[in-house]
């Protein structure tokens, strides 16, 4: 049998301590199949009673903590971080295991806790313990003292599922490693010549059915198993075990893995590994373990818990809201991107921007182009300023192109959602990033700050920014006052009718990223609604799991008046309803308003003024044919 059609796919390394993770990431590197994937995972875990919330600030420094693995990853290896936040750090594994469809659960092990020496118990964790119960993949914990590059591979087998499944994962790292490995199996002194032969045919024949032939049987005679082990094992740099215990056994007696690979791992010199084959139990006999360790109750609780709104909310806040400073590594950044194998456009949508557009492009050019290569390409798309912004614009070096010439057929719309769409079609990266730019203190983390948790986390696909929002008032900066519409009217309107996006803080910001592939796939209100709309439109489409937000600090930008606000609340309060009806599937406001009265009173004046308000809304942009034409892989 073929090594390579028992290597795992998809492994998890739940990481405790980083500094020490390189074996453990060594050796799942070493089993992985060609295309599988890796992932590091720290698990956060929250008491009892406190809001899965409140880990965002503890979630954020194990992320990045959890960057230096990626550092002695090589190239070409698909392998990524994530955190996670739980109640129990078994609970947080199973379910990421089972979102990952996971192969493997890869654990290191530092061996027997105080309470373990006083306790009748033998298992290796209570952690690794609960997993082995309930994760319906592979599991492998190693001990670890040091493995390096490894040279020889021991495996002692007696047969069985779990040593069939050792041998398989020793003559993987053998060959990713070209190491040697020996299969041995331990015989008594003194056994007759045709029982010896016997014997060592049938050794032979298990590793040829198995293994490739990398891997060598070898009898070893001893009257001491454990011995044997520890003394084959001194010569050897990785000692991999299979299981030698079942459920059947009682749990008391320290069986989830038994007690000679314990030993084993707890006395030899070098490396070891133990291997379990996967245990699919039935729902009956899941239960009545789960009774038995007193753990059914908690585990419902937990289920329905996830299950809740609030409670994925809650979770998602912690897991998801990230901070620009653990991108601050540019380098890092494009590491990342070269791994991911992705390009990534820049888009700075303008209407009379000369004030501000200059030193945004001249600082994107500069810091994120020159000075490293993570930006691809640069595109100013203005909406036919009357100012110098064009000019300026191309002058700092940006690509201008004017929203209202792209696509003539089409027609053009006033406003930025018009001319994000428009975007789409005039860049070609497989990440977009957007900026806004009326900012008088921008800087580079306003595109690499959405942009990093998108490379960081393919599990994400889109990414908003937040930020405090001080506003200028008569040339007083005012601390707070900005985000009217977003306090009075997205929030509260989110929380009634889209309580899934209700952990956003700022859910019109203007920064954002995204992956093509999902951009293109969703339509786009033309004005103001388009923020709202993406966030709306994303969340169905990718779950909330797949959304994200990063913390930019501060920001300060133009503000508009109040009637300014009032209009554009409409607008979004108007596409809020249409998504409303439309996820309903019926009609439920008999007469939605789409002009908005506003009246005008004066001394000597009284009228009602009459304004059209209404986004339009462009179809999703792949299936324009045009657009297909201009990126010929987006059509296959």
């Amino acid at each position: 049998m073929a090594a390579s059609s028992v290597a795992p796919q998809r492994i998890i390394i739940p990481v405790v301590n980083p500094r020490t993770a390189k074996d453990l990431v060594r050796i799942g590197l070493g089993l992985l199949g060609e295309g599988g994937s890796l992932v590091a995972a720290s698990i956060v875990e929250i008491a009892d009673g406190t809001p899965l919330s409140e880990g965002a600030v503890r979630a954020r420094q194990a992320r990045r903590l959890l960057q230096g693995i990626l550092e002695f990853v090589p190239d070409g290896s698909d392998t990524r971080t994530t955190v996670r936040i739980g109640r129990r750090a078994s609970e947080s594994i199973v379910e990421l295991a089972s979102e990952e469809q996971a192969d493997l659960v890869l654990f290191g092990w530092r061996g027997p806790s105080r309470e373990r020496r006083d306790s009748s118990s033998a298992v290796f964790s209570p952690t690794i313990d609960e997993v082995v119960r309930s994760a319906q993949c592979n599991i492998a914990v190693v001990k670890q003292r040091g493995l390096g590059v490894p040279g020889r591979v021991v495996v002692p087998v007696r047969g069985g599922p779990h040593a069939a499944l050792a041998l398989r994962f020793a003559d993987l790292i053998g060959k990713a490693y070209e190491a040697r490995v020996d299969v041995i199996n331990v015989v008594p002194f003194n056994l007759s010549p045709p029982v010896r032969a016997q014997a060592q045919e049938a050794l032979a024949a298990f590793v040829r059915a198995r293994a490739s032939e990398r891997s060598r049987p070898k009898l070893v005679e001893g009257a001491d198993v454990v011995e044997v082990i520890l003394r084959e094992a001194a010569e050897a740099d990785l000692v991999v075990l299979g299981a030698t215990a079942t459920y059947d056994v009682d749990a008391s007696a320290g069986t989830i893995f038994g007690l000679l690979p314990e030993r084993i791992a707890q006395q030899a010199h070098s490396t070891v590994m133990v291997v379990k084959t996967s245990v699919a139990p039935t729902r009956d006999e899941f239960d009545a373990r789960a009774r038995e360790a007193g753990t059914l109750e908690a585990a419902e609780i937990a289920v329905k818990s996830r299950t809740s709104v609030a409670a994925r909310v809650d979770r998602w806040f912690a897991e998801s809201s990230f901070h620009h400073v653990e991108f601050a590594d540019l380098r890092r950044l494009v590491s990342l991107k070269e791994r991911r194998g992705v390009t990534i456009s820049a888009v700075l949508p303008t209407l009379n921007e000369a004030a501000t557009i200059g030193p945004i492009v001249r600082a994107a050019r500069r810091e994120l182009m020159e000075a490293v290569p993570l930006v691809d390409e640069l595109l100013v798309i203005d909406s036919d300023s009357s100012d110098d912004t064009v000019a300026i614009a191309e002058t700092e070096g940006a690509r201008v192109v004017r929203h209202p010439q792209v696509l003539p057929s089409l027609g053009s719309y006033r406003g930025k959602g018009e001319a994000l769409w428009k975007s789409l079609h005039e860049t070609h990266g497989d990440l977009i990033a957007w900026s806004d730019t009326d900012i008088r203190d921008w800087h580079p983390r306003f595109l690499y700050g959405p942009l990093g948790p998108l490379l960081a986390e393919p599990r994400i696909g889109y990414v908003k920014a937040f930020y405090q929002r001080p506003i200028v008032e008569g040339g007083v900066l005012k601390e707070g006052a900005g985000g009217r519409v977003t306090e009075l009217v997205a929030r509260p309107l989110i929380n009634l009718f889209y309580p899934e996006l209700s952990g956003y803080v700022q859910p019109l910001s203007g920064e954002y990223a995204g992956r093509r592939s999902h951009l293109e796939s969703i339509p786009f209100f033309t004005g103001y609604a388009v923020e709202i709309g993406h966030l709306i439109d994303l969340c169905a489409r990718l779950g909330l799991e797949g959304l994200g937000q990063v913390d930019l600090d501060v920001r300060v930008h133009r503000n508009q008046d109040l009637e300014g606000l009032s209009k554009m609340s409409f607008v979004i309060l108007q596409a809020a309803m249409k998504r409303l009806e439309q996820r309903h599937g019926s009609s439920l406001f008999a007469d939605l308003g789409l002009t908005m009265k506003l009246p005008r009173s004066s001394p000597g004046r009284l009228s009602l003024e009459v304004i059209d308000l209404i986004d339009a809304e462009r179809p999703p942009m792949v299936t324009i044919p045009d657009y297909l034409a201009a990126h010929p892989r987006r059509a296959s």
